[in-house]
């Protein structure tokens, strides 16, 4: 990522250039905007009201906006008494949570607090994001809606209190363990220390970053303060069904993470495949096909319903390494080679071992269950050597130019 100063007589003069960034502050205020023009000068007015002087601050956007966000950030700034950067993202990989990764990155203090740019989340409460991770001390400080003293009150109408609750209930059950001691890991609202994170293991889809964080690099100590999720100030909110589809893919990339998880969803979605093959067997005996090449035609069609799902639950982060017609052809050669190699194995172990055929046929689907799940690790979805991962993160790394605007005080 390339960065650029466009402040006359600062970072943007050849002279000042080469010269290093100030001293880091204590505390680096991350907001990933997107079409926030409106509400920059207030938000960046309420931190300046907020964070006392004894505690430096500097304040990073990542915007993936298609507005005048940047021009509005970089005129804000001059007012400012403390550094202001903007990283403007043309490709926002990611979605909000890409961009978070982003300002984690480009963060220079101890602590880093992320935020909204729709004054939901109250700037006032960043000194005591910081002072509640110092006093514990935590590596993650939530700011919690569900605690004694938070409110959910700027969640406008039912349907968003219900799938904010619905959500919150969702990534506990899934994970119990990880998010033990977060009673929100729907908030985008907290500190973490930025030794606690690497921002490398992080994978965001979508916009919720603290899950994320959470889950993939959960600091040993966690505490959470409470606050009142307030109304937006101005232009309208960026939730949408899309959005909450991102979601659910995202829970799934995250369950998914560890190979055992990733066989157990993978077993599940196999079985999930009897339905469609067993429906064309129907349709296409019925339709006077002799049986023999119904299923084999008919077990295509379970294939193909096997692959859409792993595409998206099992293996979504992978799917980059190879063309998607490369993948399709591999997955269906290992799934139709199963049948191939069943009936075999099925033989020798009645013949040669002495097994019943109940016996043996469970034997041989799980045998080759586990050899098909292997197969597809290993055959479709890991890196190829030299291939088109490297070429696809470098032409990622061409098209995403990224602007900088600093300023410091």
């Amino acid at each position: 990522m390339t960065y650029e100063s466009t402040v006359p007589g600062e970072l943007g003069d050849p002279a000042v250039r080469a010269v290093e960034v100030p001293e880091p502050g204590a505390v680096t205020v991350v907001v990933p905007t997107f079409n926030e023009s409106a509400n920059i000068r207030e938000l960046l007015r309420r931190i300046t009201e907020s964070v006392p002087a004894r505690l430096p601050c500097e304040v990073v956007f990542v915007d993936d906006s298609t507005d005048d966000t940047p021009e509005v950030i970089r005129d804000a700034a001059r007012d400012c008494p403390y550094p202001v950067t903007v990283l403007h993202r043309d490709v926002p990989t990611g979605g909000l949570g890409g961009a978070v990764v982003e300002g984690m990155r480009a963060a220079t203090s101890e602590w880093i607090v992320v935020m909204d740019g729709d004054l939901q989340h109250p700037p006032s409460l960043v000194p005591e994001l910081v002072a509640a991770g110092e006093r514990t001390p935590a590596g993650l400080v939530v700011a919690s809606r569900y605690i004694k003293g938070g409110s959910r009150a700027g969640l406008a109408g039912g349907y968003r209190i219900a799938v904010s609750r619905g959500a919150t209930w969702l990534t506990k059950a899934l994970f119990p363990r990880r998010l033990r001691g977060i009673s929100d890991p729907m908030s985008g609202f907290f500190a973490i220390r930025r030794s606690a994170v690497t921002a490398d293991v992080l994978k965001p889809l979508g916009y919720k970053i603290l899950l994320e964080t959470a889950v993939r690099a959960r600091p040993r100590q966690v505490t959470e303060v409470p606050f009142v999720f307030q109304d937006r100030f101005a232009g309208e909110s960026k939730s949408s069904a899309k959005e909450g589809m991102r979601f659910l893919r995202h829970l799934a990339g995250l369950r998914t993470a560890s190979p055992v998880a990733r066989m157990v969803v993978f077993g599940l979605i196999g079985a999930t495949g009897f339905l469609p093959n067993l429906t064309a067997l129907w349709a296409l005996t019925s339709a006077g096909m002799h049986y023999l090449p119904a299923e084999i035609v008919a077990n295509q069609f379970g294939v193909a319903w096997n692959f859409l799902l792993i595409e998206h639950l099992c293996f979504r982060d992978r799917r980059r390494y190879r063309h998607w017609w490369d993948r399709a052809g591999r997955f269906a050669l290992l799934a139709n080679a199963d049948l191939v190699l069943r009936i075999p194995l099925i033989a020798l172990l009645v013949g040669r071992a002495g097994l019943d055929a109940l016996t043996a046929t469970a034997l041989a689907l799980v045998t080759t269950f586990v050899l098909r799940f292997v197969g597809t690790e290993a055959l479709v979805y890991l890196p190829r050597k030299g291939g088109r991962a490297g070429h696809t993160a470098a032409g990622e790394g061409r098209r995403a130019r990224s602007r900088r605007t600093g300023r410091t005080s």
